[in-house]
């Protein structure tokens, strides 16, 4: 028998998506201190227990920060964290990469068909194209085309140089969280386009990495296509 009847949800994932709306609303800013989990279930008006459960599972996708002695705050993400948490080229002897940015360029122009796909929205919409090189010791390690919705960042173009991790800034000037990231990789061949910001020859060989960028309310915000020097850098991810 069909019923209209909502599917059970226990209660601290309803208190978990309560909080993470007011997070997001911005009643609670990145860095701020929340209230104690005393204070919170007396809001709420349930038990201390149901809002330590929603506590770790806000803790477990890094929404909030618990600080021995000092309380629970929004996680605020910081560049090095940003670089270290969603950047996962290594050297080639497994030494982590930090970059550092090269040449770029923003403009607004229609959304491509692939970048739509990706973000689930209608290819033509207007959207922010960052082409810009990473470099590792001075050396072209890759190229990065990065697309974004218009709508979720105005005026993106109007900072005059983008900081070397992009989720800082649509943490402090949007108020977007991106809490994870989808990777798909594939090997490639070096086109004109990456033979003039790599430095490489046209038929060497590539890392293409695909990735959307997805908030903590499960919005695809980003869309990042990165083409990477194979000589220079390896992909490394820890799998627990």
């Amino acid at each position: 028998m069909e019923t209209d009847r909502q599917p059970y949800r226990p209660l601290y994932t309803q208190i978990q998506e309560a909080l993470v709306r007011r997070i997001v609303e911005g009643e609670w800013r990145p860095g701020e201190l929340l209230p104690s989990e005393q204070a919170l279930a007396l809001q709420l008006g349930v038990s201390q227990g149901t809002i330590r459960k929603a506590m770790d599972a806000l803790e477990a996708e890094k929404i909030i920060d618990r600080r021995q002695g000092k309380g629970t705050f929004v996680a605020e993400l910081t560049q090095e964290q940003s670089v270290y948490r969603f950047f996962r080229l290594s050297r080639p002897d497994g030494r982590r990469i930090v970059p550092t940015s090269g040449n770029e360029t923003v403009r607004l122009q229609p959304m491509g068909a692939r970048a739509a796909l990706a973000l689930g929205l209608e290819e033509g919409v207007p959207a922010y194209e960052v082409l810009r090189t990473r470099l590792v010791d001075g050396q072209p390690l890759a190229f990065e085309r990065t697309v974004v919705p218009e709508k979720f960042f105005p005026a993106l173009d109007r900072h005059s140089l983008l900081p070397n991790a992009l989720f800082t800034l649509y943490q402090r000037e949007y108020g977007i969280n991106v809490v994870s990231t989808d990777e798909r990789l594939r090997a490639d061949l070096c086109d004109e386009q990456d033979a003039a910001y790599l430095g490489l020859s046209r038929g060497a060989p590539l890392l293409e990495i695909e990735r959307v960028a997805v908030t903590v309310t499960g919005e695809r915000v980003e869309w990042r296509l990165s083409r990477c020097n194979t000589n220079l850098c390896m992909y490394g991810i820890t799998l627990t």
